[in-house]
């Protein structure tokens, strides 16, 4: 009986040895080439992302409101200038926006330059056309809710 509690002290020894040293083999970092490769490959594959400018025709649009609104009084030329800039500050600092980054889309919608939906494909189904009148629930149907939510007339 002491012979077998030895032997599987041994071994279970062995076993623990073993497993450590497999496990920091396991967690070696590679060095070399191959590494040195990766990493140029993972900084050439960075890229900007976003818009990075505002298309001259978009900027046409937005000095043609800003002059109707009297906030630019130079001409629509299509160039993000700073007399734009200044104007497009000028008209979300009188609304109460944020005046660093331009331009809000909430200025732009005021400004009447937001998306129009009128022409989708869903324009009519959807959340931003005009809604239907509230009352098409039907009696037959409202007594249906009512049984199943449980509660009696």
């Amino acid at each position: 009986m002491r012979f077998t509690r030895a032997t599987l002290a041994v071994v279970f020894s062995a076993m623990l040895l073993a497993s450590s040293a497999f496990a920091s083999r396991a967690h070696r970092v590679p060095t070399g080439a191959r590494t040195r490769s990766l990493h140029k490959t993972a900084a050439k594959s960075h890229r900007m992302h976003g818009q990075q400018s505002i298309e001259p025709a978009r900027v046409t649009e937005i000095q043609q409101a800003l002059i109707r609104e009297h906030y630019l009084t130079a001409e629509a030329n299509g160039q993000w200038d700073a007399t734009t800039e200044a104007a497009m500050h000028k008209y979300q600092a009188d609304q109460g926006w944020q005046t660093k980054l331009v331009p809000d889309s909430r200025a732009i919608k005021k400004l009447g330059l937001g998306p129009d939906y009128s022409s989708a494909i869903n324009a009519k189904e959807s959340s931003f056309a005009a809604p239907t009148s509230s009352g098409t629930t039907s009696s037959a149907q409202s007594t249906d809710f009512a049984v199943a939510a449980g509660v009696s007339h």
